[in-house]
């Protein structure tokens, strides 16, 4: 007679345990959590020897893609001996030397690519700083051969070795009024649904910035890093190219290679990520 009720208290224990984990879990799926948390800036990896620091923790919340990597990949963009776009660095370097040289020097390029896109007086219109590249090669260097077109290797390889010398510097986009309209164009296709999948640039990299998709944590998007080399394409690319597989990623068409669309996203990104500090080259998944 007197093990019923301890028989009837213990299945209520396990009843009332059982609703408050069901409870817990309700709360855990409503509130979007879909995978750990991941620590942001240097406290992933322990800091080695390296001629790259990492990107500092910022107050306003805004952080470069590198927080969101995992340890290992952190290593590679740490370590300049280990990164693999420094192939390309070094050919940058002797280009420049060959034909830039002539007229600028390199302790000039401290800076230039933190404020690009910017605004081309013989274009009319802002060209991105592999644009600007292009230009001047087809225009002082080489004006009787054919054009680099975008992701040419010697393109990229001296857009990454100008970049370079601005590593660390903050992301400083002109304060010209001509950009405006471009600033304002770039915004609005940020925010605009795409493609079948029908979702924005902004709601991936601000609304669900980092979640997961697939396994990796969504970055904020912000453009710290370009040229950039990432690992699934074993090779280096432009920020252009990053913007052509996100569209094919929510299968709409993506933007013409330097057209005018995809000039003025960039010129806006470049806003959005004004005083984050420059880390080209980057590594990315």
């Amino acid at each position: 007679m007197s093990r019923a009720p301890a028989r009837g208290a213990a299945g209520l224990a396990r009843r009332t345990r059982a609703a408050a984990f069901s409870i817990a879990s309700v709360a855990l799926g409503a509130s979007g959590c879909t995978g750990p948390t991941v620590p942001a800036g240097p406290a992933l990896l322990a800091p080695t020897t390296t001629a790259q620091p990492d990107p500092p923790a910022r107050p306003d919340a805004r952080r470069s893609g590198f927080s969101d990597m995992s340890p290992a990949t952190q290593a590679i963009q740490r370590d300049d001996a280990a990164n693999p776009a420094w192939l390309w660095v070094e050919d940058g370097r002797q280009r420049f030397a060959a034909g830039c040289g002539r007229c600028h020097d390199v302790a000039a390029m401290a800076g230039v690519a933190a404020r690009y896109p910017a605004w081309d007086a013989a274009a009319r219109r802002p060209l991105t700083l592999g644009q600007r590249i292009a230009a001047c090669q087809a225009r002082h260097v080489s004006p009787s051969a054919a054009p680099w077109p975008p992701e040419h290797e010697a393109r990229l390889a001296l857009e990454v070795f100008v970049a370079l010398q601005s590593r660390g510097r903050p992301i400083a986009p002109p304060a010209d009024a001509r950009l405006e309209p471009w600033r304002e164009r770039g915004r609005a296709f940020f925010v605009q649904r795409q493609g079948q999948l029908d979702l924005s640039c902004a709601q991936c990299h601000e609304q669900y910035a980092g979640r997961r998709l697939a396994g990796s944590v969504i970055p904020q998007g912000h453009p710290t890093g370009y040229p950039i080399y990432r690992l699934e394409w074993q090779g280096l690319g432009s920020l252009q190219r990053r913007l052509r597989g996100c569209l094919v990623g929510v299968r709409a068409e993506p933007l013409p290679a330097d057209g005018e669309e995809a000039t003025a996203l960039e010129t806006f990104l470049m806003q959005r990520a004004a005083g984050l500090p420059m880390e080209t080259p980057a590594v990315r998944p």
